[in-house]
């Protein structure tokens, strides 16, 4: 058995019976780190071959201090606590797990929408203070026959279009520089520049990863542009919006409903306006959980491990090095 260090930082997860039923046939022991010990951390990576990381920023200043890690394996499908372009210099894969969640987080992103077309908290909340006959307070809108816009196609994306199939929409209008029209087609969508799908979708669903060019992609001149009284949906990263702007869209009726599973500071804070909005529709951050998603994303992360360590190259990488 080689003598290999492998390091999780993490403290999210209960056990790691997972990651250690993958890694056992190299190594007989995983050091697990919460998070928090940003110094212990620090010492520790200096010698380690592997490490696996949630939320952890693994910065420029950390990546100096691995002199033998020889992969970064994150937790998820986005990777941008991650300084990719260091660790691609300093010779060390990068790897995700891009495809661990995608049922999950498209059947969260069609509860979200349907949770804002319905009015379900709100009637919820407001029922449960006594209330009734709600529909002069938020009328509630038939989806057949309204327009849908994807930002992003990716799995996620996919997915979410092919449960959506079924509600009757009279178009679905997909923005994704990076996909053919050809497959866009092939799913029954149409492909269009961003500022067509700002213009005429009643809802929004986002699925793009944060990066310089998407953050705050949604912000004061695109709540301009917006159709009047649509509704979007964000499952991906709370930056991806501006969340003054779109506070500001919700209270003036620009918009006429918002349902967030990600923020700009998680968790969200105390007094957050968010809070005191009735159009809006919060969840945890929860959209890519489910029993069987955390026991897929635990093995393919340890995956990415044992795949460098055995033979050279992850099963899924950021980068090449």
């Amino acid at each position: 058995m080689a003598n290999f260090k492998i390091l999780i930082i993490d403290d999210r997860f209960k056990d790691y019976s997972e990651e250690k039923k993958v890694l056992k046939e190299i190594v007989p022991e995983i050091k697990t780190i919460k998070n928090t010990e940003t110094e212990r951390i620090i010492r520790e990576v200096e010698d380690a071959d592997a490490v696996i990381v949630n939320l952890f920023p693994i910065s420029n200043k950390i990546i100096e201090k691995m002199k033998k890690c020889r992969v970064i394996s994150r937790y998820g499908v986005g990777y941008d606590n991650i300084d990719v372009s260091s660790a691609t210099e300093a010779g060390i894969w990068v790897a995700n797990v891009p495809d661990y969640s995608v049922e999950d987080v498209s059947d969260h992103a069609l509860a979200l929408l349907m949770s804002c077309v319905r009015k379900i908290p709100f009637k919820d909340r407001s029922i449960r203070e006594g209330k009734w006959n709600l529909h002069d307070f938020q009328p509630v809108h038939r989806i057949k026959n309204r327009t849908m816009g994807i930002v992003g196609y990716g799995r996620i994306a996919k997915a979410f279009h092919r449960k959506i199939s079924g509600l009757g929409f009279a178009r679905v209008l997909v923005y994704d520089p990076y996909v053919s029209m050809e497959e866009v087609n092939k799913m029954g969508g149409e492909k269009v520049d961003f500022n067509t799908l700002l213009k005429n979708s009643d809802y929004i669903s986002i699925h793009v990863p944060l990066n310089d060019k998407t953050r705050k992609m949604f912000s004061w001149n695109e709540f301009t542009v917006i159709r009047d009284r649509s509704t979007i949906i964000n499952t991906s990263r709370g930056n991806i919006i501006d969340e003054e702007a779109l506070i500001d869209a919700l209270k003036t009726g620009k918009l006429e409903c918002a349902g967030l599973d990600v923020f700009g500071e998680e968790p969200l804070p105390e007094n957050h306006p968010f809070k005191e909005i009735d159009n809006v529709v919060l969840t945890d951050h929860t959209a890519y959980y489910s029993e069987e998603s955390i026991k897929e994303l635990k093995e393919k992360a340890a995956k990415n491990v044992l795949s460098v360590l055995k033979y050279g190259r992850p099963i899924y990488p950021v980068n090449e090095v």
